[in-house]
């Protein structure tokens, strides 16, 4: 079992388990949001390799109760299961993981019943990035929209263009909610902070829209910009 320097104990640190190319994204994209990251993997190449770049990384059968409670893993509120293509090995980590009463687990799915068994065995939350970025893609070249996050309850965020005729007027005057039921999160213009939106927030030329609302709302206001 190798390991690098000392294991993170703050509850606010979080267990990445799978440090493929999900879950080492995962790992990476906490580390610049200034968490300490645990990361756990079979593979040496892969525990080789991020052994500089995050907090604690461990060579690990993490399916092993035993192992995973060796390396600390009752210190962490909070795990990711990035296992994917071993379906055996991701839902008896997670078992494992719930086991431990692990306060908090997201699992990455490759599948419906992948995800149901997920649940069925303790995680909390279930990824299916896959499908996710596929649906994201798909709206994306279907529509006018610049970027596109859609949530599981039908509601939707999107970044978008100014539609024709708001430019130079405020929120409150070009009243995009009674026309297109999406409300405006915020508005950017090239250079500029992210300005929170207001009713009196004048739309400048050229800016881009943060609107949010149901998925039929984001798409049918996009398609007017």
């Amino acid at each position: 079992m190798a390991e690098k320097s000392k294991a993170p104990t703050a509850d606010e640190n979080v267990v990445v388990i799978g440090l493929g190319r999900f879950g080492g994204q995962v790992a990476e994209s906490l580390i610049r949001l200034g968490h300490e990251v645990l990361g756990i993997d079979e593979n040496p190449k892969l525990v080789q390799q991020w052994s500089d770049r995050l907090t604690h990384v461990v060579q690990a059968d993490a399916t092993d109760e035993d192992t995973l409670r060796q390396v600390g893993i009752e210190e962490f509120s909070r795990a990711v299961v990035g296992i994917g293509t071993d379906i055996e090995a991701s839902v008896l980590t997670v078992l494992a993981l719930s086991e431990l009463r692990t306060q908090e687990i997201w699992a990455k799915a490759i599948s419906a019943k992948h995800g149901k068994i997920l649940r069925s065995v303790g995680a909390h939350h279930v990824i299916y990035p896959e499908a996710t970025m596929g649906e994201r893609v798909a709206h994306l070249i279907t529509s006018r929209m610049l970027d596109f996050i859609e949530f599981d309850d039908d509601f939707a965020i999107a970044k978008t263009r100014v539609p024709r005729g708001a430019a130079g007027h405020t929120l409150a005057e070009v009243a995009l909610r009674t026309k297109y039921g999406v409300t405006v999160v915020g508005v950017k213009t090239h250079g500029a902070d992210f300005v929170y939106a207001k009713p009196e927030t004048v739309v400048p030329h050229g800016a881009l829209l943060i609107v949010a609302g149901t998925t039929e709302q984001v798409q049918r206001f996009a398609a007017a910009t």
